[in-house]
């Protein structure tokens, strides 16, 4: 990029004044790349704001702005799962329950989930009811202003928001044997050839920005399986999902499922990603193995799924047979397990943590080679949760026959 010198005194501008107004920003952009390729403050920010009194007239980047310089991996990015992330959480059916703080403010599921691609109008809108922050996607990783390579590159950069209630990817992976392995690689315990694959490794081959996985977030996927109770098992848990009607039809809310790209919904896009793990785990083992080890989380998803699917059936027969009143905001008479802590009554509270706190651990601890989450913090909890259902419906129908 070739400077003219009217735009090099701008950026010398920038940088006096904010070496006293935000020191640490000036500092992390003069160690970055950019400041090696003279990609100074106004090429990402714009020239509006030149004084204090003007602030408001900063340009706040969005993945468009990337892309002037990084087109090929902000066209993978906005393919992949993360582009669809801000959608996602607002397709929930009670998001618009929660604070602003939590959302928009991103302090609670938006603060990961604002990696997702914004629509003009709501980019308008955050910078109308906030700050205006939270607009761009690509700093999630490579986090502002030293836009590191190399910081992205590290499994820590994916721990911020894969960890913790519904989605504990980091706690299995870092305490797995691939995690550990990698730890004592950056202590300089284990020599830099040495394999241990990070998450990117297996996510992000070969620096692919479009991200994604065979199963989907949700572990349910379509076509449905030819083996008869896993069918049926399949089939409660995307009415409980909202995707099937009580018929079994698609619904509305299949489009949104569609659009947030959270599931996969047909054969061949699952074994594209499924061979595109075979092909990481043949790295650093056989093929056969790889193939074996993989099956074995398809396997637990057929087990978890059996499971749920009871569970689900105990709280809707509670509505069928009027023991616990439907929700009148619930369209089917199924329990909405995406209303998450929304849902009106301690059982179906806890179905909703059997579903996405325990069976999440369950399948995922089994892919990601961490046994202990997936037997006592995912499967024994499923149990117990689904003996806990089973005890308070009973309960329940105990006082409905004593009035």
């Amino acid at each position: 990029m070739v400077l003219f010198l009217p735009a090099l005194l701008f950026a010398q501008d920038c940088i006096e004044c904010h070496k006293k107004v935000t020191p640490k920003i000036v500092t992390d952009w003069q160690l970055s790349k950019h400041s090696e390729n003279d990609v100074d403050c106004y090429v990402c920010h714009g020239e509006d704001h030149t004084t204090a009194e003007d602030v408001h007239e900063v340009r706040i980047p969005t993945p468009d702005t990337c892309a002037e310089c990084h087109e090929d991996q902000v066209a993978q990015f906005k393919k992949g799962k993360h582009a669809a992330a801000w959608a996602a959480m607002n397709a929930m059916p009670t998001i618009h329950w929660q604070p602003m703080a939590l959302t928009e403010g991103m302090k609670g599921c938006g603060g990961c989930h604002k990696i997702g691609l914004k629509s003009e109008e709501e980019i308008k809108k955050l910078k109308k009811d906030g700050a205006g922050f939270g607009v761009a996607s690509c700093d999630a990783c490579h986090t502002r202003h030293l836009f590191s390579k190399k910081e992205a590159q590290q499994p820590q950069a994916c721990q911020t928001c894969h960890m913790g209630f519904d989605h504990p990817q980091w706690e299995m992976y870092s305490s797995s044997k691939h995690g550990v392995r990698f730890l004592l690689k950056q202590t300089g315990l284990l020599p830099e050839s040495a394999a241990a694959p990070t998450c990117q490794t297996c996510h992000m081959q070969d620096g692919n920005h479009e991200v994604r996985t065979a199963w989907g977030f949700l572990a349910v996927r379509l076509p449905l399986p030819e083996d008869p109770q896993w069918k049926k098992d399949r089939i409660t848990i995307l009415q409980a999902l909202g995707v099937l009607d009580p018929q079994g039809n698609p619904t509305a809310r299949l489009d949104v499922v569609k659009a947030a790209d959270v599931a996969r919904l047909d054969q061949a896009s699952w074994e594209r990603e499924r061979n595109k793990m075979i092909k990481a785990c043949s790295e650093c083992h056989s093929e056969n193995f790889a193939r074996a080890e993989l099956k074995k989380g398809d396997e637990m998803i057929k087990q978890i799924d059996h499971l749920m699917a009871e569970a689900i059936r105990i709280v809707a027969n509670l509505y069928e047979d009027g023991v616990l009143k439907k929700p009148e905001n619930y369209a089917y008479p199924f329990p909405d397990l995406l209303t998450f802590h929304d849902a009106p009554t301690v059982i179906e509270q806890r179905l909703f943590i059997m579903f996405l706190k325990h069976r999440m651990r369950a399948f995922q601890g089994t892919f990601h080679a961490n046994p202990d989450y997936a037997l006592w913090y995912g499967w024994s909890e499923m149990r117990q949760d689904l003996t806990e259902i089973k005890e308070m419906a009973e309960q329940m129908r105990r006082e409905i026959a004593k009035k």
